[in-house]
C-alpha cells in the first residue's frame, strides 16, 4: 500500500490559510516544523498525517544562529536561555544549528580562538524552552557531570497541563522504561521494572477545569521524565504530541509545542564553592497561552510556587 504524500508548501497553505507564496516564504524563513523538526524546502514530500506547526515570529535561521542569550558565565560554565525548537546537540542527522554550535561560536568570538571547548552535561528537549548549562573548560566536565548524576542540583520547571488537580501538591514516584509496549518511553507496569524516577509538583494556578499551571522539581532527571509522569497521572503537558493525545479530547486552545519551560537551575559551584541560582523568564508564546487561558476560563490561584 502506497502512503499518500503532498508537497510541504501545499499542506502549509491549506492548514494555516496562507497563499501558496506565503507558505513558501514561511518555509524558507524557517518558520515551519514537521513533527517538531524545522523544514526549509517547500518541495519536500510530506506523508499524510504528519504534524505541522507554524511559528510566524521565529527569526530566520541565519539570524537565529547568531543569537545566544547567556544568563550566567564564568571561566568554567555558561548558563543559557534556550529557545524552543533548538536542539542541544546534533543527532545522527548532523544538524548544523544547535545549542552546542551556538555556544562554540559565542566563545570563539569572545575569546578569539578557533575551537573553544564546550561540553554538554545535561539536555532539555528540543521543544522545551529555558535554562541549560554547558561547561566551557575541561576541568569542569567531571565535577558538573557528577553534580547532575548525583542529583545534587535544583532543576525547576513550569508546565501548563490539561485538567485540574485534586491535590495542590505531591510527588510522582513511577519507574520509567524505554518502551512501554507502544514504541514510546513510559512507566513500568510491574514492580521492580524500569529506572526509578521522582517528580515533585505544586499547582500554581488553575484555569476553569481546562488546565493548570504547575511548578515541578526533579529529584531524578530521566529522559522525558516530567512529560511521562504528568501524562501517567492524567494531566499531560499541553501541546505534547508524543505523550499527550492518546484518545483525549482536543485541547480548547491550540499550542504548537509542549508547554514545558525549564525555569531554574540552582547548585553549589563544585569548583568555586559559590551558591548559584539562575532563572529563565517565560517566553512570549508561553505567556500568551496563559493569558488566553485566563481570558477564556478565568483563573484560580491555588498555591505559591516559592
Amino acid at each position: 500500500m502506497t502512503t499518500m504524500k503532498n508537497r510541504l508548501d501545499k499542506l502549509v497553505a491549506e492548514q494555516f490559510k496562507l497563499s501558496r507564496r506565503g507558505a513558501r516564504e514561511a518555509i524558507l524563513r524557517g518558520q515551519i516544523d514537521v513533527a517538531g523538526e524545522r523544514r526549509l524546502d517547500p518541495a519536500d514530500e510530506i506523508e499524510a498525517g504528519e504534524e505541522l506547526s507554524y511559528h510566524p515570529n521565529r527569526p530566520r535561521p541565519e539570524v537565529a544562529a547568531r543569537n545566544l542569550r547567556v544568563l550566567y558565565e564564568d571561566r568554567d560554565i555558561l548558563i543559557i536561555d534556550k529557545p524552543t525548537g533548538l536542539l542541544c546537540q546534533p543527532t545522527q542527522a548532523r544538524e548544523r544549528d544547535t545549542l552546542l554550535e551556538r555556544a562554540g561560536r559565542y566563545l570563539a568570538k569572545k575569546r578569539g580562538v578557533d575551537r573553544p571547548y564546550v561540553g554538554v552535561v545535561h539536555r532539555i528537549d528540543q521543544q522545551t524552552s529555558g535554562v541549560i548549562l554547558v561547561v566551557i573548560s575541561p576541568r569542569a566536565l567531571r565535577p558538573f557531570q557528577n553534580l547532575f548524576r548525583t542529583h545534587t542540583i535544583e532543576r525547576s520547571y513550569l508546565a501548563v497541563v490539561e485538567g485540574v488537580f485534586l491535590t495542590p501538591s505531591g510527588r510522582i514516584d513511577l519507574a520509567l522504561v524505554g518502551d512501554a509496549g507502544d514504541g514510546r518511553r513510559g512507566t513500568a507496569r510491574e514492580p521492580g521494572e524500569g529506572t526509578p524516577a521522582t517528580t515533585h509538583f505544586q499547582v500554581v494556578e488553575s484555569y476553569g477545569r481546562a488546565a493548570s499551571l504547575v511548578a515541578l522539581r526533579l529529584e531524578t532527571g530521566r529522559t522525558h521524565q516530567i512529560r511521562i509522569h504528568l501524562a501517567a497521572i492524567g494531566h499531560p503537558v499541553v501541546g505534547d504530541a508524543v505523550y499527550g493525545r492518546r484518545g483525549r479530547a482536543v485541547f480548547p486552545i491550540r499550542f504548537p509545542r509542549q508547554a514545558l519551560h525549564a525555569e531554574a537551575l540552582g547548585f553549589i559551584h563544585p569548583l568555586s564553592g559559590q551558591p548559584i541560582r539562575v532563572e529563565s523568564p517565560l517566553p512570549a508564546d508561553y505567556v500568551a497561552l496563559i493569558d488566553e487561558l485566563k481570558h477564556k476560563f478565568g483563573v484560580t490561584r491555588v498555591a505559591s510556587a516559592d
